[in-house]
């Protein structure tokens, strides 16, 4: 019985020995494996043949291999659309070789601003998927896609804009969150023995601030849809002139001109080249230059609009006042205008009269300044502060808060948008501000000392000033007189007492510019 007895515990005691032998072989066989779906952050812990606690650290989607690498990817989408982000920016100021947009660059700054916050709220709450999250960015995306349809398949915003990226970047990120909620479903199944549809009060918080997130980011693009809608329309109202491609064919200026070369006695009169103050000619002095052709007061005129203004496209960044001259002499050039000239001009589009006119010697036989800007106010144009305000509503100009409700309850027109009031609140234009604040108290302001320098002293000189105005600033009045020794013939200098700055829109302003044009041309 002793021999059966130990006989039976020498073979039990082998079993047990060949089975840990076994237990250690499958260790090994398991820890040289290859790693693969479910090779998990923590080993040692996960490999019990207990269930583990939900909260435990090691039930985690990071646990996937195809988690952590979509991670990794969208850190590297992030990077990429940071340093985009920034060229944009910079762009704004002094525009990079290649990186010119011949729009504003506000809807570009908009587009990766909008990519940007999305990829870094999606790293940011990678690990917490949340279904209200994913519907707002289905919206989102889905804004992004019309967006990038409208800028395609309009050439007016397809030629000013470029295609959207952020739609692709919408895409990768909606389709991350739904693969982190597989990941998190399958880990969680697999670990825990289910799903876990409890949530902590920081991840109640965490899902609370991403989907708010992502409605005001879907709420944005939505006006962003609705400016670029209005855009499109616009594109429809045809340039009443030409556009002629300057600056080495970087851009496109807006040149419109009327009525005839000679008189009814066949002698060839000087062309009035008109330019405008703050805004673009249309908004006002192209009815004076109309009535004025009906009333027999001028022959012809033309025009040019500066860059960024009505149809003319915007210009690179940094743009000085000399600059603008240079890119309208060339568009006229193209265009086979080659004077004689009658310059008249308005507020501040005087400095670019003064300027053009100087670098035309004998050829421009008149100057008519209405209520000119003096070449010292250009101190109050380049102010960093109203630099500041201007690329602050650049930024906001996509949104379109003005011009949509315009468009909706206020019936704004075509023309209204492309050259009229609403015009002041379009990209272009306060871009084509921001560029002149940039540089008015350097490079404008060293060109029009230049052109004071070398100007013609025998060019027939009217000064026409706002009494309004004077009265409004006592320094005006001594700014005023000192343009009226531009050149040593100064034909007259009128104050027309209740006339605003912008002289012709009343009845006394316009008879006395016409009367005064008539003089210089005939």
């Amino acid at each position: 019985m002793k021999s059966i007895w130990g006989s039976s515990r020498e073979d039990q005691n082998d079993t047990a020995s060949d089975r840990a032998s076994g237990r250690n072989s499958l260790n090994v066989e398991r820890d040289s494996a290859p790693p693969n779906e479910h090779t998990r952050l923590l080993p040692n812990r996960v490999d019990s043949t207990t269930y583990l606690s939900p909260d435990d650290p090691a039930v985690s989607p990071y646990n996937l291999w195809s988690i952590r690498i979509t991670r990794y990817f969208t850190i590297l989408f992030t990077l990429a659309t940071l340093v985009w982000w920034t060229i944009i920016l910079v762009s704004t100021f002094v525009t990079p070789p290649g990186f010119y947009i011949r729009g504003s660059g506000f809807f570009p700054f908009s587009y990766a601003s909008l990519t940007l916050a999305n990829l870094l709220f999606t790293l940011l709450f990678f690990a917490i998927p949340s279904k209200a999250v994913r519907i707002a960015s289905l919206v989102f995306s889905g804004l992004l896609f019309i967006d990038a349809i409208v800028l395609i398949s309009v050439r007016q915003t397809r030629y000013e804009e470029g295609w959207v990226g952020a739609f692709v970047m919408a895409i990768w990120t909606l389709a991350t969150d739904r693969l982190v909620e597989w990941g998190k479903y399958e880990e969680e199944e697999r670990l825990t023995g289910r799903a876990e549809t409890r949530r902590t009060l920081a991840e109640w918080a965490a899902v609370l601030i991403s989907t708010t997130s992502m409605v005001i980011l879907a709420a944005a693009v939505l006006l962003m849809t609705c400016t670029l809608f209005l855009r499109a329309l616009d594109a429809g109202l045809a340039a009443p002139g030409k556009l002629y491609l300057v600056d080495g064919d970087k851009y496109r200026l807006h040149v419109y001109c009327r009525g005839n070369r000679t008189d009814h006695t066949g002698s060839t009169l000087p062309t009035v080249l008109v330019e405008g103050g703050e805004g673009p000619v249309e908004d006002g002095l192209w009815s004076f230059a109309n009535n004025a052709i009906k009333n027999g007061s001028i022959s012809r005129y033309c025009f040019v609009d500066r860059p960024g203004f009505a149809w003319s496209d915007t210009a690179p960044s940094p743009l000085s006042v000399g600059m603008v001259v240079e890119a309208i002499d060339e568009a006229l050039a193209r265009a086979g205008e080659d004077g004689p000239w009658v310059l008249m001009s308005a507020g501040i589009g005087s400095i670019y009269s003064r300027i053009f006119s100087s670098r035309h010697g004998d050829n421009v036989k008149g100057l008519v300044l209405i209520d000119p800007l003096h070449e010292e106010y250009l101190n109050d144009i380049g102010a960093a502060g109203r630099g500041f305000i201007l690329w602050l509503r650049g930024i906001v100009s996509p949104l379109g808060l003005d011009r949509v409700p315009g468009a909706l309850f206020k019936s704004q027109s075509k023309e209204d948008r492309v050259w009229g009031r609403s015009a002041y609140q379009a990209g272009k234009y306060i871009f084509t501000r921001l560029q002149e604040n940039l540089v008015a108290d350097s490079l404008s302001k060293r060109d029009v000392a230049s052109s004071r320098a070398i100007q013609a002293q025998g060019v027939p000189l009217t000064l026409i000033s706002s009494g309004a105005h004077i009265r409004q600033d006592s320094k005006w009045e001594e700014r005023q007189k000192d343009m009226s020794h531009l050149t040593h013939n100064l034909q007259h200098w009128d104050i027309v007492n209740d006339a605003p700055h912008q002289v012709w829109k009343t009845l006394e302003g316009r008879e006395l510019i016409e009367k005064r044009l008539q003089q210089l041309v005939h």
